[in-house]
């Protein structure tokens, strides 16, 4: 058996909710989409969003190779989170999350909600 086989399964649905599916993956990557950002930005962006989580999060990301984590060399610390090559690639995977997200929400509204829910 391949070594990504031992890892995720030979279904490749196995393997894409193994890699986005933590509980604040996809709004990390959906940050990171809109520009490069420093830990504490990404924080004050998801305040509900604890720091060691924040930093499980992105260490995940970044062994997944969705994301770059870049060091540089000043005092203090300054790190930077960017998507990756392969991160990049998934945009239109989220493009495509958002606008059915806006299209339920629109339905969760509608009168055909509504009616199904009060019989």
């Amino acid at each position: 058996m391949e070594k990504d086989e031992n890892l995720f399964g030979k279904c490749p649905i196995t393997t894409a909710q193994k890699v986005i599916g933590g509980k604040w993956t996809l709004i990390i990557l959906y940050y990171l989409s809109m520009e490069t950002l420093r830990f504490g930005q990404l924080q004050h962006k998801i305040p509900m969003l604890t720091q060691a989580t924040l930093t499980k999060q992105l260490r995940n990301l970044e062994n997944y190779g969705l994301i770059v984590r870049k060091v540089y060399p000043e005092v203090p610390p300054k790190v930077e989170y960017s998507l990756s090559d392969i991160g990049r690639k998934f945009m239109p995977v989220l493009d495509s999350l958002t606008v059915w997200g806006e299209e339920y929400k629109n339905y969760l509204k509608s009168e055909d909600f509504n009616l199904k829910n009060n019989n």
